[in-house]
């Protein structure tokens, strides 16, 4: 388990985190989803060993990172944004140096070796420079430098920064089969790309935590607004400011008009079903009423109204 107690780290006068406190449980893929600049990059940094806190305290199965940490590197596995990669070595060579510098050598490099690279999909480009591999395939790559010493925790710094979509479903599906075997931390400030791989999320914003949960547990406590498309005949500017005066929670977003037929798209709070109301108003009007569709609000929406506020704080 990981457990990060009311962390904050400063660099001069710029407050990075402020009093973020969370858990990790074994077994789990955490997603940590921010704006960028809401501070993922530097609490992952503190718990990786990389940084230490100005306060707050953070444990690895009950190790604490600032005074135990070759025993919490031991642990954990770790692909920053940057991956840290030398492009003139072969994969091999990278491999073979990574694992070296954990005490890995002879035939337990061999037999990790034909671990990672059959986990990573590397067999084929082994003993190719990392220089003329693909952005895809130098992931792969700092996956595996990630995973060679069989790390109980792994933690990914926007692994998928840069790639295209078919190289970011080849990521995502090897995340969710190491996250079968391992607790899994993976930050980016793309939403779908969380909520793709993650069992639970953590928002951060100015680098406080602002909502931790599933994605169920998230949209329970959010009301947002629901979207009403509609599309109609006969609706004139004036009848359609009459539906707005008699509902005032209703906003009208987007509003067109072509051959005749309106399309609107209205927006009212999620708490309150208007549709019947809609139609009713529709059929007093005279509209010909042609398509009503609902979209509910969304965990964008959720993010949205979390992170959208001025100013921010550095990642």
């Amino acid at each position: 388990m990981i457990r990060v107690e009311n962390l904050s780290k400063r660099f001069g006068e710029i407050q990075a985190i402020q009093d973020v406190s969370f858990t990790v449980n074994d077994g789990e893929i955490l997603g940590f989803l921010g704006p960028n600049g809401a501070g993922k990059s530097t609490t992952l940094r503190i718990i990786t060993t990389y940084l230490t806190p100005t306060a707050g305290q953070v444990t690895v199965d009950n190790l604490d990172v600032a005074t135990e940490s070759a025993q919490v590197r031991a642990r954990i596995g770790y692909l920053p944004e940057q991956n840290p990669l030398y492009v003139e070595m072969t994969a091999y060579d990278q491999l073979r140096f990574a694992a070296a510098a954990r005490g890995i050598t002879g035939q337990a490099f061999a037999t990790a070796l034909r671990r990672v690279s059959g986990e990573c999909g590397l067999k084929e480009v082994i003993h190719r420079p990392i220089g003329e591999l693909s952005k895809g395939y130098r992931q792969r790559v700092g996956l595996a430098q990630a995973i060679i010493h069989d790390p109980e925790i792994l933690i990914l710094d926007e692994p998928t920064s840069g790639l295209d979509p078919n190289q970011i479903a080849e990521i995502r599906g090897l995340i969710k089969q190491l996250g079968r075997e391992k607790t899994v931390i993976i930050s980016s400030h793309i939403l779908q790309e969380v909520q793709a791989v993650a069992d639970r999320m953590i928002i951060l914003n100015k680098g406080r935590v602002v909502a931790d949960g599933t994605t169920a547990e998230l949209m329970a406590g959010f009301e947002g607004q629901a979207r009403l498309n509609l599309e109609v005949k006969n609706a004139t500017d004036k009848s359609i400011a009459t539906l707005t005066g008699r509902f005032p929670e209703i906003k009208i977003q987007e509003q067109t008009t072509r051959d005749g037929v309106s399309s609107l798209a209205l927006e009212y709070p999620t708490g309150r079903d208007l549709r019947e109301q809609i139609f009713g108003y529709a059929v007093e009007a005279g509209w010909v009423l042609l398509e009503m569709s609902r979209q509910q609000a969304q965990l964008e929406d959720l993010f949205r109204s979390l992170t959208l506020e001025e100013g921010g704080a550095h990642a």
